[in-house]
This record gives C-alpha cells, structure tokens and sequence, in this order.
C-alpha cells in the first residue's frame, strides 16, 4: 500500500513538473499577441486605455483558429466565436443592468458555450475567452448609456481579428501541409456534460456573489478551467497548476501594479505576456497560469472606466487568490460529479428524451 502510495505521488509530481514539447507553428504565439494588444496601443495613442482593453477582449478569437481544414472551415469557426463573443459581452453587459437577471443570463451563456464547444470539438482554450467576456462584462462598470459603446468595442477586435486569422491562414496554408478537418456529428453525453459543467461553473459564480466577493467571474472561470478535464487525475494536476501558478502570478501581478503604469506601458506588458502564454500553454500549463493571472487582471481592472480601482491592487490581488481557490475547489467537485455514475444516468435519460423528441 505504501509503494503504491509513493508511486501514485512520484508520477504526480513529474507530471506536475514535465514541460512537454510545443505541437504548435512557432509563430503562433507571436501572431497571437499582435492580434490581441493591438487594439490596446492603439487605445493607448488615443488616451482611451479602457477601449483598447475591451477591444482586445474580443480580439482574443484570434486563440480560436484551427490548424486544419480549408481555408473556409477556419474563417467560418472564427466568424462563429467573434459572434459568440459580441453577443455574450452584449448579453452580460445588459443583464449587469438587471441584477436578477445575471445569474440566469450566465447559465445560458455558459450551455451554449460548452454545448457548442463539445460539438464542434474544439481544442483548448475552446469557449474560454468567450465565457470570460461574457462574466466579466456582468460585473465591470458599464453605464447604461456605454452599452452600446463597450459592446461595438469588443465587436471591433473581433473584427480586427478575423483579418488577422485570414492572413494567418493563408500564409500556413500555403507554407504547411493541410490536415483534415474534424468531421461534425452529435455525440452521446454532450448535452448531459454540458449540463453537469453549466451547473457547477453558475454554483461557482453563485457562490462567489453570495460572498460578496468583489471579482465573482474569477470564480466561474477558474471553475470552467478545472472542469473540462478528461479524467480526474487530469483535474487534479490542472487545479494543482492552476492554484501555484496563481500564487506565482498574483507575486507577478502586485510587482506590475505596484508601479504607476502608463498607458504604453500596459500595452506592452499586455504584449509580452500573451506572447508567454501562447508559448507555454500547450508546453506547462502552470507556467502559463502565472502569466494568465495578471493579464486576466488587467484586462479586467484597466477595461473599466473606473481606474482608480487599479490603484487599490492589494485588494484585487487577495480576491484574485480567494476566487481562484473557490473556483478551483467547486470545479474539483464536479469533475467528480461528471464521474458519478448516480449523478449521470437521470440526465443522460433525459438527454435521451431530447435527442428522440427533437432529434
């Protein structure tokens, strides 16, 4: 029992500690962090810092580009998240309006978001960003009167990249041999694990608003991230990822905030980080987490209106590790859940239902 023990903790932590070898074109990450800081020099140069945020926010489809199939297939999946994109940011930032309706508004989102995703099987980070935009645009100060505004702004990095994407495109296409593309059918349990991940990823953003906690997205997210494991050992060394690299990150971003920033400043902090990112996502996923972390700060404290509260980063840092921590915890609980066997079979039969009813 104890060899087995000492084995289960020795596997653990040399996958904790491998960095695996990048599967991805080597300027992908370069590209990527173009598309998405961007729109923040060029809010920088107008002395909007705060629209250029938000334009990077739905610049971030750029991450949602597939490496196969024709040049169509991949214009068309990125059209479909820049949509999805504007319409949750839209959405949340109506819904921030009515506070009844943000909870409601959220699980909605969050069903077509995984729904989608699993069908259309989309790799890592999948929905991600679009969830994001989508909480973040229910809690950020947005006036009824800058509605439309914020809403046009993400639709412009959409926009901005959709061209970049075709560009990309077309260069990989005509430098690398061209795969594929996955071919498109409903699958069994989709609907059934789109409910059990909607479900606990709203429990985590419920949870976090009952607490009063000053960034409750953080909450929903980290729980979504921790979730869409495959198995739970897999989840288990995710959250383990995601709570160090948080720590590291959280060092990273009270050392960042702690100067007074100007505006070109944060572009290109912005810059160098999705530039980390992009070339450690698929190499370590905690390392990527500490360069995650202060990004998802930024993009959330510089995009509102208010930034004074910038100025108050000590109490942004302890809800960022706070949330993480609650995120990460009910995310665990439902990759076990999404195991249950108890817990599957009801919704499974009523997935059934629906498929012979409406399919």
């Amino acid at each position: 029992m104890l060899t087995t023990i000492k084995r289960l903790l020795r596997n653990d932590i040399k996958h904790l500690l491998t960095v695996t070898q990048s599967r991805r074109p080597w300027h992908l990450p370069i590209v990527s962090a173009i598309a998405i800081s961007f729109p923040v020099f060029i809010g920088a140069y107008f002395d909007a810092l705060s629209s250029g945020v938000k334009a990077s926010l739905g610049a971030m489809i750029i991450l949602n580009l597939p490496l196969v199939g024709s040049l169509a297939y991949r214009l068309v999946t990125i059209m479909a998240w820049g949509f999805a994109m504007s319409l949750c940011f839209a959405l949340g930032a109506i819904a921030q309006q009515v506070p009844i309706l943000k909870l409601p508004v959220f699980t909605i989102m969050a069903f077509g978001i995984v729904g989608l995703g699993r069908y259309y099987q989309q790799q890592p980070p999948a929905g991600l960003f679009v969830m994001m935009a989508g909480a973040i645009a229910l809690f950020i100060p947005i006036p009824l009167t800058e509605l439309l505004s914020a809403s046009g702004l993400v639709m412009l990095g959409s926009g901005f990249s959709m061209i970049m994407a075709l560009l990309y495109s077309l260069f990989l296409l005509a430098t690398r041999q061209t795969l594929q593309a996955p071919h498109y059918s409903y699958k069994p349990d989709i609907i059934s694990e789109s409910i059990i991940v909607t479900g606990f990823v709203s429990l985590a953003l419920l949870v976090a608003v009952l607490l009063n906690m000053p960034y409750p997205y953080w909450a929903s997210v980290s729980c979504f991230i921790i979730i869409q494991g495959i198995q739970l050992r897999t989840m288990w060394i995710k959250q383990l990822h995601r709570l160090l690299g948080t720590v590291v990150g959280v060092g990273l971003a009270t050392w960042l905030l702690s100067f007074d920033l100007l505006m070109w400043e944060v572009a290109i902090i912005i810059f160098v980080m999705m530039l980390c990112i992009e070339s450690l996502i698929d190499r370590h996923y905690g390392l990527a987490v500490v360069f995650i972390t202060p990004l998802t700060i930024f993009i959330a404290e510089y995009g509102s209106d208010l930034p004074a509260s910038v100025q108050n980063y000590q109490s942004v840092i302890q809800a960022r590790l706070i949330d993480t921590a609650l995120g990460c915890v009910i995310g665990l609980s439902g990759g076990i859940a999404m195991h249950s066997t108890v817990l599957r079979k009801p919704i499974q039969r009523l997935e059934q239902w629906l498929v012979v009813r409406f399919g």
